[in-house]
């Protein structure tokens, strides 16, 4: 019988990819029961035409795949009552269809992969530019597009919708519902997993949305490459997220060209400023005021640039994101490969930080509007380092990564040591057999009682080390070690945090809590287990900076569930 370990790798996966799970179900067992030594696998996050075998693959390959699907794809936006199968049929006269799928976002739009750019270029040679005056029409042409039908009859005998694809989250409502319906607290983090996680789809828009800007971009840089990093492709993103993006340099031809020992040779000539970051400052300014004035789609555009990391911000209609690009952002790039490798290391890893992504936004210990409170990348790294802290350790440190690593892996940026091990085959995983259930229960009582008035975390060393600064909450950049990742955190947020474990802790110790209750009020299931967690919180005390003492967790919650059984009991005899 398979553990229940593997049936969580099987759900995580979905459907689609079952076949492929039961084939390395052998290996996640041995994983679960710590028979022997275990050299990390991965499945990477790919789609079903990326390949058959189930090696593992590196962030910089995964994104290659994507990078290249993207230069074959095609970004429309549809009227409403379409026809999918005449749809299909118009496109599919300039090549073969390899993948498609529609969505919504300010009206429907559909995503569409050809075979070859080749396709791609047929279907932009026979676009129309829209007829309108010439006097306010910016000509430029894009893999942006409108489809048009120009017969009336047939467009009325269309059905009203498309089949669209989410490319949001459900509301926090609904997921409690959902997970109030599953037989187990893993079962429950597996399907919270599930639903926040990014999917196939909106990966590739992503993607697509990339390529788009980088179309804009080498009207100045030819050979530039424009890609996302961050949550969109460390495996940690959730659907709805932003849309960080990087214009890269660094893949232009020339830069490391072998110069002859003798004779003649060429050089392009340059113009040279004070700084790199005013190099920076100036490619922004400039890519910004085009993306402002000739990006189709591209509104709300900020240009941010003399921020200690120089960006443009804007939202792109078309997708629904909010994008933020940079320029050269290379150590944010080995931040992105490090979480992608140690979300792969071990499926518990996504599933918990998923898990507490989603406690803290319920919580509002995190907010999208900048501030003093918990980044994501914080919470992230704080369990990363709970992980290390595990007996024995799920993930190993950063520095014993970095003790992997050969020639190939040495990465210096800027004086930072970014370098550790990227060959998934050198790392071998410690038998450890937690579940889910366990991890997050111990997650809360671990920062519960953690001593943040003295100590830092540390995911290099993989423990805590006293303070090198006056901060409420000290957390060492993974790469830039003088910085503090969570410098804008303040004592009354920290304190939030803090309380909110205890509740959390106790909550997941009591019987009522860790059990199925059945049906609710109507036909809808009582909250239990994950579900309670994610409910409204009434812990005293937190709102502010009071000094006051404080009753123990276990008797504020005792407290709150006798007021809501008594509030559940009235509204039963006023109903009867």
């Amino acid at each position: 019988m398979a553990s229940p370990f593997t049936i969580h790798r099987l759900h995580m996966r979905g459907r689609s990819r079952l076949l492929k799970c039961l084939n390395t179900v052998e290996t996640v067992f041995r994983r679960s029961v710590g028979t022997e030594p275990i050299v990390a696998q991965t499945e990477g996050v790919q789609d079903n035409d990326y390949g058959e075998n189930d090696a593992p693959k590196s962030l910089y390959d995964l994104m290659a795949h994507r990078q290249e699907q993207a230069e074959r794809s095609v970004l429309i936006s549809c009227p409403s009552r379409t026809s999918e199968k005449k749809f299909l049929k118009f496109l599919s006269k300039h090549g073969d269809i390899k993948k498609h799928f529609f969505y919504e976002s300010y009206g429907v739009y559909a995503v569409v992969e050809f075979g070859s750019r080749d396709n791609v270029v047929s279907l932009l040679d026979s676009a129309a530019i829209p007829i309108v005056s010439h006097d306010s029409t910016v000509p430029f042409k894009s893999r942006l597009l409108a489809l048009r039908n120009h017969s009336s009859v047939d467009s009325a005998s269309q059905p009203s919708s498309l089949p669209c694809q989410p490319q949001t989250t459900v509301p926090i409502n609904e997921l409690i519902q959902r997970l109030s319906r599953e037989e187990s607290i893993d079962e429950q983090i597996s399907s919270l997993t599930e639903a926040y996680q990014l999917t196939e789809e909106n990966s590739r828009l992503r993607f697509l949305v990339c390529s788009l800007l980088k179309d804009i971009a080498a009207a100045y840089f030819p050979e530039c490459t424009i890609r996302p990093f961050g949550s969109s492709v460390n495996g940690f993103g959730k659907l709805g997220c932003d849309l960080d993006m990087f214009l890269d340099l660094d893949s232009i031809s020339g830069w490391n060209l072998k110069r002859p020992k003798s004779g003649l040779s060429l050089e392009y000539q340059m113009k040279r400023t004070n700084s790199e970051r005013h190099v920076t400052q100036s490619i922004l300014s400039v890519i910004g005021e085009c993306v402002d004035h000739f990006g189709p789609g591209c509104v709300g555009v900020q240009k941010i640039l003399n921020a200690r990391c120089p960006l443009v911000r804007f939202a792109h209609q078309p997708s629904g994101f909010q994008c933020d690009l940079t320029a050269n952002n290379r150590v944010a790039m080995k931040s992105t490969e490090l979480l992608y490798l140690y979300g792969e290391l071990d499926p518990r890893v996504r599933s918990l930080v998923f898990t507490i992504r989603c406690w803290a936004r319920a919580h509002s210990i995190t907010s999208s509007i900048p501030g003093a409170w918990i980044s994501n990348f914080s919470l992230t790294v704080m369990v990363l380092f709970f992980l290390q802290r595990r007996t024995p350790p799920i993930i190993p440190t950063l520095n014993q990564l970095r003790d992997l690593a050969g020639p190939e892996d040495e990465s210096v940026i800027e004086g930072n040591d970014c370098t550790f091990v990227t060959d998934f085959s050198k790392i071998e995983l410690q038998r450890n057999t937690d579940t889910l259930d366990q991890l997050l229960s111990d997650f809360f009582e671990f920062y519960a009682t953690f001593p943040f008035s003295r100590m830092s975390i540390n995911i290099r060393k993989g423990k805590e080390q006293n303070k090198p600064e006056v901060a409420p909450l000290h957390i060492q950049n993974p790469f830039e070690t003088s910085l503090n990742v969570s410098k804008n955190v303040n004592t009354s947020q920290l304190d939030r945090f803090v309380a909110l474990c205890q509740e959390s802790a106790w909550l997941l110790q009591q019987s009522e809590t860790r059990t199925p209750r059945g049906v609710g009020v109507g036909d809808t299931p009582a909250a239990w287990g994950l579900a309670t967690l994610l409910l409204p919180s009434q812990v005293a005390g937190i709102k502010g900076r009071k000094k006051r003492k404080r009753e123990p967790a276990s008797e504020r919650i005792k407290s709150l569930l006798e007021s809501l059984k008594n509030k559940n009991e009235g509204k039963k005899s006023s109903d009867s």
